[in-house]
């Protein structure tokens, strides 16, 4: 069966019918898909949760969650040209790389999908683009933790999902200009490629810690990076000996922070990102506006900031980061 056909099988499973537009949902008029970088993992099981919830929330609208086996922007790309093909009213997505999807989003467009994309303020083919936060200032958040647990002092290193995912990317490299601060800091073997694998992250973390035995930091970018990281630390024996703070779930990460392989993380719930793509789009097919300053009714979007995009788009800004350590990961159940 192709990979096209199984997305399709997977479809008709969730109760869509193929020719009828995706969505037969009883009271449903409106269809919203959600595209994300890889299904199964913990962040996007998240993620869908929000997706659903704002479909039972609003019973005309019906919503799904899609996503390639693995991260590979070329297979984003195979699953939005089947949904412009299905007819889907609105897409919201999560890109791997966003650029490589600029032509499968311009057709969506052309054909009057509503598109929505997520962590891409770069994309020129979007009606909203919608970041949780200021990306670099993220990332410099990031590092000023890894800089006081450093001591201000030693070498560390960055790692990202891949130099296509550009938000991983804004993140290292505010990361990097927060470092220049700190003349005692020194950044090795910058944005390491992990390709939202855990198992990856950890044979490119001992493959560092090889290469520069005396490391004191890691900053991870992919929300699985720290887990990797976290268990390379673990087997050679340097937990609290080396800092490790990146992108992570509580839930996901709560035995490296028990361990001390990692000592923090930041993160945005993707369960409310899944609200606030699938909000926006809602608005957009409505016809309403999104102004600066609107409560989108989903914690750390109450008072978002709007600006224009690259392209004939916008891009919405909320103020969504959630720090935890140790002491209170647990507080948060995901």
């Amino acid at each position: 069966m192709s990979f096209t056909r199984k997305v399709i099988a997977c479809a008709v499973s969730l109760g869509f019918v193929a020719g009828a537009g995706i969505a037969v949902a009883q009271g449903a008029n409106k269809t919203i898909t959600t595209v994300v970088k890889i299904t199964g993992e913990t962040w996007f099981n998240r993620m869908e949760e929000g997706v659903k919830a704002f479909g039972v929330e609003n019973p005309s609208v019906a919503t799904s969650q899609f996503g390639p086996p693995k991260a590979d922007a070329a297979l984003q790309g195979r699953i939005i040209e089947d949904l412009i093909a299905r007819k889907v009213d609105a897409i919201t997505v999560v890109p791997m790389d966003p650029s490589a999807l600029e032509g499968v989003l311009k057709r969506a467009m052309d054909r009057g999908i509503k598109v929505v994309t997520h962590e891409a303020d770069n994309a020129k083919n979007t009606h909203v683009d919608i970041e949780a936060f200021d990306n670099k200032e993220f990332g410099a958040r990031f590092n000023e933790r890894l800089a006081n647990c450093m001591g201000k002092a030693g070498k560390w290193t960055s790692f990202v999902g891949s130099l296509g995912s550009l938000t991983h990317v804004q993140w290292a490299d505010g990361g990097a200009e927060n470092a220049r601060k700190y003349p005692g800091m020194t950044l090795v073997d910058a944005k390491n490629e992990s390709f939202n694998d855990a198992n990856k992250a950890y044979e490119k973390a001992k493959e560092i810690l090889r290469k520069h035995p005396d490391i004191k930091g890691f900053q991870g970018g992919s929300a699985i990076d720290v887990l990797g990281i976290g268990r390379a630390i673990e087997e050679a024996g340097l937990e609290g000996k080396i800092c490790v703070i990146g992108l992570g779930l509580p839930n996901d990460s709560g035995k490296y922070l028990e361990s001390g392989a990692i000592q923090g993380i930041g993160f945005w719930d993707p369960k409310d990102a899944g609200l606030v793509m699938n909000k926006i789009a809602q608005l957009l097919l409505e016809g309403k506006e999104i102004t600066d300053g609107m409560d989108l009714g989903v914690p750390g979007y109450n008072k978002v900031s709007v600006k224009k995009g690259p392209g004939q788009g916008i891009i919405v800004v909320g103020q969504a980061w959630i720090d935890v350590d140790k002491n209170n990961y647990k507080d948060y159940p995901f």
